[in-house]
């Protein structure tokens, strides 16, 4: 597809965005997932686009218990500390933003104001000034309001190094430094703000930044805004009891077995353009597994009938699931914002037609065939996932359905080529690492694997001196810009000794400029850009194999209504759920 140019279009900045989410099951080959349609995507502007109510959900209606079936406990429900999938889609039911994503589960995706009137003002068109105005009528679950006060105190304890687990960009950004929690002490300060954080009145937040910071419009849509009046702070216990500013309130939570979220009447919808309050009740139900779940949900027999499994089919359930119409009925299959390479450690394999030859010799095809084909992968052959705004298609390398072994070997030029490549002694990944070795040594490159423990996998990889040539890694953006996916796995100038996302240690100076060039530009105009510098990468340095985009499939009971996978994080979305009477 190509990519458009950014125009102003009925009070919204129109961009380009391909989302390869589905909410339901076309019933074809694919597993009902799509991920070369073009959709849509916008940052509002006009106020009007900030306000609720949220449309209606055909066929919705009130009352009832929805529930959701979840494995393994959710890591952390203090929003200041909330950075899982299941945490954050979660959220949504008991918190709001400062910004939030309205999204139609399809790929149309527009971002609003939450708690604020709109996604912000960039007061001096630089991106280092930016101020939010608060909603009238918004509330906590006790009726008091929320002004910029409380939002400006949730935002202040994310500095606690108590308080771990969350996303840190407001922190870095504020003190313009990774070491925020020394630069600004949380715990000696409770009474004042952190450097660069003002509130002018109840109504308006203020950011200013020593750098221009132009994505922090989708950053302030990350639970660390989540408002809390300083006398509801329990430190680590708000963990077991958040205090509510969204739709459901926390009522009963038992860690690791339940939590029982109810409608919390002081939500006024008029204030949300993105939320429902359909159920009476939603219920987690912890301790499940896969099979189990989505066992359960296919059953459909007394609260399940009502419940979504969010683990997933797993692939033993999946012939069974998709060989009945009336199960596949209840199976939605969408790609995710989880995207995954094969990195190459350029530090090591420093010639780039080396690189290059890599690239094509790659068979895709048997890797996500491997992986459950459409319901688990579909191939990628760029560095952006498809659910990026500006996204654009290409292959730098065409390597057709099982790999080009000889233009790879064209490449090698006769070059004797020996590689080490890592991988973690789970059996899947194992299972993935053989099959790149063989279609690697079919285009004449020798092949080495090395197996460590799985736990030591990231710390490993990371490391800029580690003895290996290639691995696979992973990534899913924080928002669906190319800001929090080329920059942060490309741009040299951050390479350390340990803990690295820019595993491939590319430093390339001319591409490095052309990061600083992007993340200065109004968040409206950058989505082009990075869509060219992705193609850029591909083409002049070769710093990876792009290799499958992650597919979600998960089952539901025939009552559970309004379901479908968000086009930010990939992960069931609750907003729009209800219970079918």
């Amino acid at each position: 597809m190509r990519a458009r140019r950014v125009t102003a279009l009925g009070g919204a900045i129109a961009l380009m965005v391909s989302l390869g989410a589905c909410s339901e099951n076309t019933g074809d080959d694919t597993g009902g997932v799509d991920t070369t349609k073009p959709r849509t995507g916008a940052i509002a502007t006009d106020p009007k686009d900030s306000l609720g109510p949220a449309p209606e959900v055909p066929g919705a209606a009130k009352g009832g218990t929805f529930y959701i079936l979840r494995e393994n406990k959710i890591s952390h429900m203090d929003p200041q500390r909330i950075y899982s999938f299941a945490g954050l889609m979660g959220s949504q039911l008991y918190a709001r933003f400062l910004t939030t994503f309205k999204d139609d589960g399809k790929g149309n995706v527009t971002l609003v104001g939450d708690l604020a009137e709109t996604p912000g003002t960039n007061v001096n068109n630089d991106c280092k000034v930016w101020e939010f105005k608060v909603k009238q009528g918004v509330k906590f679950e006790d009726g008091r309001p929320i002004t910029s006060k409380e939002i400006a105190y949730g935002i202040a304890r994310s500095f606690d190094p108590d308080l771990t687990g969350g996303p840190t960009y407001l922190q870095e950004w504020l003190v313009d430094s990774p070491q925020y929690d020394t630069k600004w002490d949380f715990k000696a300060n409770k009474t004042s703000l952190p450097p660069g954080l003002t509130t002018p009145d109840e109504k308006t937040l203020r950011f200013e930044f020593n750098k221009p910071r132009c994505d922090l419009p989708f950053a302030v849509s990350l639970p660390a805004t989540a408002p809390l009046p300083a006398d509801k702070d329990t430190g680590v216990n708000l963990d077991n009891q958040p205090f509510s500013s969204g739709p459901y309130k926390f009522t009963k939570h038992t860690p690791g077995v339940e939590i029982v979220l109810e409608r919390n009447e002081h939500w006024d919808p008029a204030t949300d353009a993105v939320r429902h309050q359909y159920p009476d009740k939603f219920v987690w139900s912890l301790g499940a597994d896969q099979a189990a779940q989505t066992n359960r949900v296919l059953a459909g027999t007394g609260n399940d009938a009502a419940a979504v499994a969010t683990g997933g089919v797993p692939s033993e359930l999946l012939a069974k699931v998709t060989g009945d119409p009336k199960l596949k009925e209840r199976m939605i299959v969408a790609a995710t914002p989880n995207a995954y390479r094969l990195s190459i450690n350029t530090a090591r394999v420093t010639d780039l037609s080396v690189r290059q030859a890599i690239n094509h010799a790659i068979d895709r095809t048997s890797i996500t065939k491997n992986l459950g084909g459409p319901y688990g992968a579909v191939p990628m052959t760029t560095l952006l996932p498809p659910t990026t705004l500006g996204y654009k298609q290409f292959d730098a390398y065409p390597a057709g359905d099982g790999g080009n072994p000889e233009k790879a070997k064209e490449l090698l030029a006769g070059k004797t080529q020996n590689l080490v490549l890592l991988t973690s002694d789970v059996t899947s990944s194992q299972e993935r690492a053989t099959q790149i070795k063989n279609a690697l040594e079919k285009a004449g490159f020798t092949v080495t694997i090395k197996t460590i423990p799985e736990d030591g996998y990231l710390d490993t990889v990371k490391k800029k001196d580690n003895p290996y040539d290639l691995w696979v890694d992973s990534w899913a953006a924080d928002w669906p810009s190319g800001a929090s996916i080329l920059p942060v796995l490309f741009d040299g100038r951050g390479i350390k000794a340990e803990g690295n996302s820019n595993t491939s240690q590319l430093n390339n100076e001319a591409l490095n400029a052309e990061f600083d060039r992007i993340l200065a530009l109004d968040p409206a105009k950058q989505a082009d850009e990075w869509s060219k510098i992705d193609e850029r990468l591909m083409k002049e340095t070769a710093p990876a194999v792009p290799l499958y985009v992650e597919v979600v499939s998960i089952a539901h009971g025939e009552k559970a209504g309004g379901i479908f996978i968000g086009s930010i994080f990939g992960w069931p979305s609750f907003v729009d759920a209800y219970v079918k009477q």
